[in-house]
């Protein structure tokens, strides 16, 4: 029985082989067939010579998550060839490089092996070492398109895209995808019994990476300033943003209008952020999980002084150095309160490329109106990876939500100006932007304590009277963030599914399974910290809830635990810690357990 359009193909191979390119056109080329498709790229930290892998998950029901199941391994690394042997499911198959035969320690009998001679042809065909190298990841896709059915004209207009300013490198291109097709053609049974089966499921949806998404949701938010320091897997997001204000930020008359600051350290780059915002421009950095460590004195400054400022935090697995190259949700509780003392800061949970762009442009609105550090939860697999998602939109007629600004012209018609006096109730003093009016309205920024006025202080009310007004404006900033996306079971039932960021996918699909097994649950994506009533309501309105998160200490949990004021006892983690994105199955098998033992209402 042939099954379309659902499986799993995995390439293993050399980091820094030029397979990158290759494994990329064949996803593409799946996408361009109308058929949901999503990749996972897991990588080594060095530049080259270790194993890598690229996991694609074709899926017509539209599932996006990984899955722990590999239908097909295309193994070129000999490396790694062990336990590629061993991750194709019982029934499935492995491709390899046949020039050399293959070690019968390798062999298993519940699987099929392919056999392409990709070095053997390379050395007959190809002249130049290098090219040899690379045109042996071609060679290997044009085989996948004769073995499941992908067509290969797609594959051609594909190539001619990716070379549309380098036309000689086609035909070279062109010819190593044939030899693929040829050789299985002549050689090996096709097609397999998963194929590829042309759909119109994509829409109008799009592929593309979160870091990228948040580098044009910065141009969008009005940012002009970013501060950075090079850090495994944000560094793409400054570099992004550089390229699309290349594009848009530059005036007619070719002035640039924009500032981007690589700085000595990340300590340095949320200072010159912070600087930045203080002095009325829209600025961000962007980094990752020991980044935030070192930034947490700067975020505390911007927390008390009340300067706005954006932070991407890219997520990778810690603590330390960790595996840089590795996916997690483990900065949470260091983001949430970071720095000493009494702090507490907003954060945004995008999901998706999609919400990546909305949610980085809204967050130098939110960071403005609060004024306070927003940060950007994202994480490797977000940032890095390719994504289908939808396209993204913007509102010409959205202006910059500035918040609580004065004018010279208001600042005019006031008899003093206190800073930090909370005038509206809502804990949200009124600022100004330095040089707005030649002799009012100026104040100094600093950590110390201070009074309503601005004025250095170390009275025990006066400093009281501060933080209770910070606590009234966190108050405020839950009505501000984003409310989550709640879906109710078909039948009330006393159990409910919590999740957010890059579990979202695998999450709802576990629901789906769980549902087809005879357990329906309602389902809460939390999109911000603080959480709002629709969170408390949620979480008060199930006896148990199962909370999904890729991270060791559940740290989530903790988040809502003490946020919320909940038994511990009622919030059961469901936890992935290893470095890679999870699975619907990861999640099934351990909450299925639980559903079993203890029937939902």
């Amino acid at each position: 029985m042939s099954q379309i359009n659902d499986f799993v193909v995995r390439f293993a191979n050399v980091n820094g082989t030029g397979s990158a390119s290759a494994n990329l056109l064949f996803a593409k080329s799946i996408f361009r067939m109308g058929v949901p498709v999503s990749a996972k790229n897991i990588f080594p930290s060095n530049i080259q010579g270790l194993p890598t892998w690229y996991e694609v998950r074709v899926s017509e029901r539209g599932y996006l998550g990984r899955r722990d199941q590999i239908d097909l391994c295309v193994s070129v690394n000999p490396q790694s060839m062990a336990e590629d042997v061993r991750s194709v499911r019982p029934g499935g198959y492995f491709l390899y490089d046949s020039t050399k035969p293959l070690h019968e320690e390798l062999v298993r009998d519940n699987i099929t092996y392919l056999g392409v001679p990709m070095m053997e042809t390379m050395i007959r065909e190809y002249a130049d070492p290098r090219q040899r190298l690379l045109f042996k990841n071609v060679m290997y896709v044009g085989a996948l398109s004769a073995l499941l059915n992908i067509e290969f004209g797609v594959l051609e207009q594909l190539i001619n895209e990716q070379f549309a300013t380098k036309q000689k490198l086609v035909p070279s291109n062109m010819k190593a995808l044939q030899l693929g097709v040829d050789h299985v053609h002549d050689h090996l049974p096709y097609p397999l019994p998963f194929t590829v089966e042309r759909r119109d499921l994509v829409g109008d949806a799009i592929m593309i990476d979160g870091n990228s998404a948040c580098g044009l949701g910065c141009v969008y938010g009005g940012a002009t300033v970013a501060a950075w320091y090079p850090i495994t897997p944000s560094t793409s997001v400054a570099e992004a943003f550089q390229n699309y204000c290349e594009d848009m930020r530059v005036a007619p008359d070719g002035t640039h209008n924009y500032a981007i600051v690589q700085a000595e350290d990340e300590l340095a780059a949320i200072g010159m952020a912070i600087g930045a915002n203080w002095n009325g421009a829209r600025a961000f950095t962007a980094t990752s999980g020991p980044g935030v460590s070192l930034m947490n004195e700067f975020l505390g400054l911007a927390y008390f002084a009340e300067i706005p400022v954006v932070l991407i935090d890219v997520q990778r697995v810690g603590p330390s150095t960790g595996m840089p190259t590795r996916t997690q949700q483990g900065d949470l509780m260091i983001a949430a309160y970071a720095s000493h003392g009494d702090t507490k800061h907003p954060l945004l949970l995008p999901s998706t490329p999609t919400e990546c762009f909305s949610m980085t442009a809204d967050a130098f609105d939110l960071a403005d109106r609060l004024q306070t550090p927003v940060m950007v939860m994202t994480d490797l697999d977000l940032g890095m990876n390719d994504h289908m998602t939808a396209p993204f939109t913007w509102n010409d007629d959205r202006k910059l939500d500035l918040g609580k600004v004065l004018s010279a012209d208001e600042l005019d018609a006031m008899k003093s100006y206190g800073r930090y006096l909370d005038v509206d109730g809502d804990g949200i003093p009124y600022r100004t932007i330095p040089g707005t009016h030649p002799s009012k309205g100026a104040y100094v920024a600093r950590g110390t304590s201070r009074t309503r006025m601005a004025a250095y202080t170390e009275r025990s009310d006066d400093y009281q009277d501060n933080m209770d007004r910070l606590s009234l404006k966190w108050n405020t900033a839950k009505s501000l963030v984003p409310a989550p996306e709640v879906v109710k079971a078909n039948t009330p039932t006393a159990d409910g599914m919590v999740f957010f960021g890059t579990t979202t996918q695998s999450a709802w699909e576990a629901r789906d399974l769980l549902r087809e097994q005879g357990f329906d649950l309602d389902a809460l994506r939390l999109l911000a910290f603080p959480f709002g009533q629709e969170v408390a309501d949620f979480i008060a309105a199930h006896e148990r809830l199962f909370v999904v998160e890729q991270n060791r200490d559940a740290q989530m949990r903790q988040l809502l635990t003490m946020e919320l004021n909940i038994d511990p006892a009622r919030l059961i983690p469901i936890l992935n810690y290893d470095g890679k994105p999870i699975t619907a199955d990861h999640i099934v098998s351990m909450m299925k357990p639980h559903l079993e033992n203890v029937p939902s209402a």
